[in-house]
């Protein structure tokens, strides 16, 4: 039998995962001879053998890739037999014009676990320990092809025995860039507040003992830092909220193990394997009944943030008596998490007691990523560490560069049929994000060797994100806010015709100069049709109206009443309700001095969750909205009375919902039954004007997008309407519906936008 040559070309996620030594002990176990590199283009594989062994090594590779690979395309070509002598792992090799996939930082895998647990394994207790399998990856990289020479880990030597497992293609540490021992790796220490190096020889239980006794400490992680105290320790969580000025908004914690967890929160099979998997994200869990964690970990909530430890530090820092820690990203309010030393020591003094600090350069800040599971089904709400940088798939795309919104921003690339999306990075409303963003900018161009040559943006001309779209030499393309969070969703449920989009949000600039926010859109992924919305309500004092809720709320009460009810009347009861501050708000309505209109159902939500008694100020983003849903009870089938009129579009007027609210409220009914109600009617109106757009269209499927989309009562009831009226829904699954999502959206109206009006790009 002639032996044969077969050059292959493998592409997708296959450097840093252990592909190399796969391929390695694959061919010995098939008798081939050749060789197997990296590349920019993938994983150059060259075997020679029988044609009966390389079928068999192509089927292996094809079906049982190692567990992180993803394998997007295999290209196989037959050449000329050169007679290998053996095969071997050659050097990598670099070519820009070529993409190169890379894997996301991975939680700590099972293997590594056992090993820094051991007591007998030379890696006891050593919190840098990793393999092919788990580890810093994104975060790390500088460059590629993905070698350690262009990883921050570039400064560490490895010594013999490390070497060693690095160079063998049967070890797991083979070619694992971050491989390291306490002999030759990264180490910990423990600095004070000042930023003092302390002479402590056990790190890890110094901080553990720190921790019981109520301290706060600045843990140096994987993509930034963290500020972390005991969960169980009601004073240490209210002193950290104190210090860090964040009163109300949730802290995410991390939990020891799943049996743990399982005390304080209902965990189903889906949210059990997403806690345990290989990315280990912020999962959002209801609490149970029995709950018994500090109330202040998550004011005014029903649900948690939870997730498990994802590095050997993590593992570490839990003991027999530790189990519960808060673990909340290290940042002052409005800045991009820290994650660098010198700037967390500088930043962070004044909140933390002690820095537990390592010499493992974090080159990419990567936040924690935050799902929650409803009706079964995962939906992102922040997608970054562990799932970026890996691509989306979509063909036929021009070079373009989608800037994202300013909130919760995300820009995302394009290059060779795939969408990279990236971290996020948080809100663009100061210098400091701001630059944080640029700088994310040019290393996804640099990493992904990417030259734009258009440039997508949102509409309006405020966002730091139009600044900077503007600022680029580029032909530029302008994509209206809530036509983008629709098509994002068309985009990841493969939605190729017209739909009704319904989106609702807090803020999106339109086209009539207006803000939008509740919105019904007839649109493909080129243009859209703007069919309905609720009417357009003034917000005093403008964005004020976004952080002092009681500002929406006597507009709405102001609007609502103004048909039924004298001037004196209404001005009577806006002043009972709230006061002196009301009549110089009325002024201000009366005058239409700074009030900016807006149709957003994130406003009416904040009106709502005021009227009821939740807040007259926010802290964070969507407070009234969420401390609204928290009191609701998806079993209240009660709900209130709208009015959907009919002009040049369908006007949703929701003023009998208002005085109908204020009525209850007059009357005794909890808040709970009247937040149920509103949420009701939201649904009912919803469904209502679906179907009259449906009977004018002859549409039937219904895409839903927006940052209110994050409310599972919302979400679920709409979609259960709407499909009982025989709707097709779509949701978001692997983007979130805020506007984390928004860059997609932005990328694929772009290039259809070129694509149909190429002779004005060219």
């Amino acid at each position: 039998m002639d032996k044969k040559r077969s050059f292959i070309v493998v592409e997708g996620i296959v450097q840093g995962v252990g592909f190399r030594p796969f391929v390695y002990n694959l061919a010995k176990k098939n008798g081939l001879k050749g060789w197997v590199n990296n590349n920019s283009e993938g994983v150059y594989i060259d075997i020679e053998g029988f044609e009966e062994d390389i079928d068999k090594f192509v089927q292996c590779l094809k079906n049982n890739p190692p567990p992180l690979a993803r394998i997007e395309k295999i290209t196989i070509k037959v050449d000329k037999v050169l007679n290998y002598s053996n095969f071997e792992i050659k050097e990598s090799e670099q070519s820009l014009d070529k993409i190169t996939f890379i894997s996301p930082d991975i939680a700590t895998c099972s293997e590594c676990e056992e090993d820094i647990l051991n007591l007998n394994n030379r890696r006891k207790g050593y919190s840098f320990t990793n393999c092919t399998n788990c580890g810093p990856r994104f975060s790390i990289i500088k460059e590629l092809p993905y070698d350690r020479d262009k990883t921050t880990m570039n400064e560490f030597k490895m010594c013999k025995a490390c070497n060693s497992e690095y160079l063998d293609p049967t070890n797991r540490r083979f070619h694992a860039q971050p491989n390291a021992c306490e002999k030759c790796g990264p180490e910990l220490w423990i600095e004070d507040f000042k930023g003092n190096r302390l002479e402590i020889e056990d790190p890890i239980s110094f901080a553990q003992n720190m921790l019981m006794e109520g301290k706060i400490f600045a843990v140096k992680g994987l993509g930034g830092f963290h500020l972390a105290c005991d969960g169980l320790n009601e004073d240490s969580v209210s002193n950290l909220r104190k210090r860090k000025k964040r009163p109300f908004k949730p802290l995410a914690v991390m939990i020891k193990d799943i049996e743990t967890v399982e005390k304080y929160c209902r965990v189903n099979q889906v949210e059990e394997k997403i806690l345990t998997g290989i990315r280990k994200p912020i999962v959002i869990l209801n609490q149970k009944e029995s709950f018994d964690l500090p109330r202040n970990i998550a004011p005014n909530q029903k649900t948690m943030g939870v997730m498990l430890p994802y590095t050997p530090i993590h593992i570490l820092l839990f003991s027999e008596k530790l189990k519960v820690l808060i673990m909340t990203s290290a940042n002052l309010n409005g800045l991009p998490i820290e994650y660098k030393d010198s700037s967390a020591r500088s930043d962070l003094s004044g909140i933390v007691d002690y820095f537990l600090m390592h010499n493992r350069e974090i080159h990419v800040p990567v936040d924690d990523s935050v799902l929650k599971v409803v009706d079964e089904k995962q939906t992102i709400i922040r997608r970054s560490r562990g799932f970026v940088p890996e691509p989306f798939k979509w063909s036929n795309m021009r070079n373009i560069l989608a800037c994202g919104p300013n909130m919760k921003n995300t820009f995302c690339i394009n290059k060779e049929g795939y969408l990279f999306l990236s971290q996020f990075n948080g809100d663009l409303e100061n210098l400091e994000t701001y630059e944080h963003y640029k700088k994310n900018v040019e290393h996804f161009k640099k990493i992904f060797s990417f030259s734009p040559e258009f440039i997508a943006y949102d509409m309006h001309p405020g966002y730091m994100s139009t600044k900077y779209a503007l600022e680029c030499d580029l032909p530029r393309i302008a994509v209206q806010h809530h036509h983008a969070h629709i098509v994002s969703n068309m985009f990841e449920n493969d939605l190729k015709q017209k739909a009704i989009g319904v989106c609702f949000d807090g803020t999106g600039y339109g086209t009539d100069g207006r803000i939008w926010g509740g919105e019904f859109l007839i649109c493909d992924r080129l243009e859209f049709r703007r069919v309905a919305h609720l009417e357009n309500i003034k917000m005093p004092g403008g964005e004020k109206a976004i952080k002092e809720p009681w500002r929406m709320a006597v507009s709405y009460i102001y609007k609502s009443l103004s048909e039924q009810k004298s001037e004196k009347e209404i001005n009577d009861l806006i002043f009972k309700l709230y006061g002196n501050k009301a009549i110089n708000l009325i002024n201000i309505l009366n005058s239409n001095i700074n009030c900016t209109e807006t149709s957003s159902m994130g406003r009416l939500f904040d009106a709502m969750a005021n009227i009821i008694g939740i807040t007259d100020v926010v802290t964070y983003e969507g407070q009234a909205s969420i401390e609204l849903e928290a009191i609701s009870e998806i079993d209240i089938e009660e709900s209130y009375t709208y009015r959907v009129i009919k002009q040049d579009m369908y006007i949703v007027e929701p003023y009998e919902i208002i005085i109908e609210a204020i009525e209850d409220r007059k009357k005794g009914v909890s808040a709970k039954i009247i937040a149920s109600k509103f949420q009701n009617t939201i649904v009912n109106l919803t469904v209502s004007v679906c179907a009259c757009i449906r009977e004018d269209s002859g549409i039937n499927e219904v895409a839903l997008s927006g940052g209110v989309f994050q409310n599972s009562f919302l979400l679920k009831k709409i979609c259960c309407n709407l499909k009982k009226n025989n709707f097709k829904v779509y949701t978001h699954k692997e983007l979130p519906s805020n506007d984390g999502g928004v860059a997609i959206g932005q990328m694929i109206i772009a290039n259809e936008i070129i694509e149909n009006d190429s002779q004005n790009f060219e």
